[in-house]
């Protein structure tokens, strides 16, 4: 089975891996750097939903994978305060997209402000914990949760709901 990851990201890249290798046999991975085709930093489930779509399908054009994985995350603010958020796309080979969303976590409205200005999660978190690459690692969520949560497992949720509703689908046709 050839399963596609729409990322070069490492934290997202081994989410898909380690849920994958839980229930399948004999997978070769496919790490391609696609475009989501939204902003940089989305701003609204609606946009990082959308980013995820947009991988997961182009990654399945540029491989022809079995299973094509698309993982984005982002932001939306509902009453005042800024939340990270983060969806995930499984697209097949006969054109059907499963989407799934994972957790809702509150920043601190010094990032909020960063954000507003047109900063991106990353270089903020970056700068904000004084580490480097925390997007490729814990994230945000693994530095605004004393490292109880990592980025990897915050996106290996997600994961496993889409490979969930996948069996789900192909055990009930």
């Amino acid at each position: 089975m050839k399963v596609a990851i729409g990322t070069l990201n490492r934290a997202k890249a081994l989410a898909v891996q380690n849920v994958i290798n839980t229930y399948f046999d004999d997978v070769e991975f496919l790490e391609v750097d696609v475009p989501s085709n939204v902003s940089n930093q989305p701003f609204s489930d609606e946009e990082t939903r959308q980013g995820a779509i947009n991988r997961a399908l182009n990654a399945l054009e540029a491989t022809g994978a079995d299973l094509n994985f698309g993982l984005e995350g982002g932001v939306r603010e509902m009453e005042g305060i800024m939340y990270c958020c983060n969806w995930g796309a499984l697209a097949l080979k006969n054109g059907q997209v499963l989407t799934a969303a994972g957790a809702l976590f509150m920043l601190p409205e010094e990032i909020a402000e960063k954000l507003r200005d047109g900063k991106e999660l990353g270089p903020v978190m970056d700068e904000y914990a004084n580490e480097k690459g925390t997007r490729h690692h814990k994230g945000a969520i693994g530095i605004l949760t004393a490292n109880l949560i990592s980025r990897t497992e915050m996106f290996e949720h997600i994961v496993k709901i889409l490979v969930g509703q996948y069996l789900f689908a192909k055990e009930n046709r």
